[in-house]
């Protein structure tokens, strides 16, 4: 098990913070995220778990990294690093696309996934009630490039837009993606339907959600919650996509109950 702090390792696969010990828990960001968006988690649950949050080819440490245009590459990423590591049993925690990611790595693995949370995320990847359309995100990022797209995505996250205390680092973590990778996750969004799966998810599960999300609906969050075997429902008043950095202290709280931290 690691100990220690959570600076960035370069790994033969993908770069990623790990710092705690105990039973290894696995962060896995979304689209234009990064392994940064965790540093207060990582100090949280580090007492109890260790925990490694990498990130994604592509995006934030791995701007120059190959990409992957479908959610089951993603996840395929991300079991080579576990593997890499010579981890065996994991909890497994997947926020927006990372939740595709997460569902599709438990789906892989089986009971190696020892409980899962799926975080602001859903079965669907075309996200039929997003803020804007796939379509649309791929026009604007175009047309606009991945810094200011980044900016503009970013303030649907938080409640309070820009005016948010976490907005600048998601801005800031947003930009570091590549271009091909930016292009690369919204082709993976597009192309993923997890329906099928859900049903033989028999690990204990959390489905987390700000009611104020304006990426995934709570149709979505709806058919996860009704069709998962093992599942508990927890929603976040007053929050929105990034839950974990507008109220860090009751996301911690429900974390903590669903992991049975002391």
């Amino acid at each position: 098990m690691a100990a220690g702090t959570d600076a960035v390792t370069a790994d033969p696969m993908l770069p990623h913070r790990r710092a705690g010990q105990g039973v290894p828990l696995v962060l896995v960001h979304g689209y234009l995220g990064g392994s940064a968006q965790w540093s207060a988690q990582i100090d949280h649950l580090g007492g109890s778990f260790d925990v490694i949050a990498p990130c994604l080819p592509g995006y934030g440490e791995a701007p120059d990294l190959p990409t992957c245009d479908r959610i089951d590459a993603l996840a395929d990423a991300v079991i080579a690093l576990l593997d890499d590591l010579v981890i065996a049993e994991f909890v497994l925690l997947g926020h927006s696309m990372g939740g595709m990611i997460a569902q599709e790595i438990a789906a892989k693995l089986g009971n190696r996934v020892s409980r899962l949370i799926l975080y602001g995320t859903g079965p669907v990847g075309l996200l039929p009630d997003r803020f804007e359309s796939i379509a649309v995100s791929r026009q604007r990022l175009c047309a606009d490039g991945v810094e200011q797209t980044a900016r503009r995505i970013a303030a649907t996250w938080f409640r309070d837009g820009e005016a948010a205390n976490g907005f600048a680092l998601v801005a800031q973590i947003g930009a570091q993606t590549s271009r091909q990778a930016a292009l690369a996750g919204l082709d993976a969004m597009a192309h993923w339907d997890g329906r099928s799966a859900l049903g033989t998810l028999q690990m204990p599960t959390l489905v987390l959600w700000g009611e104020r999300d304006r990426s995934y609906s709570w149709a979505q969050i709806e058919v996860l919650w009704k069709t998962l075997p093992n599942v508990q429902l927890a929603v976040m008043p007053g929050a929105a996509h990034a839950a974990h950095l507008e109220k860090p202290m009751l996301f911690h709280a429900i974390l903590d109950d669903f992991l049975g931290v002391a």
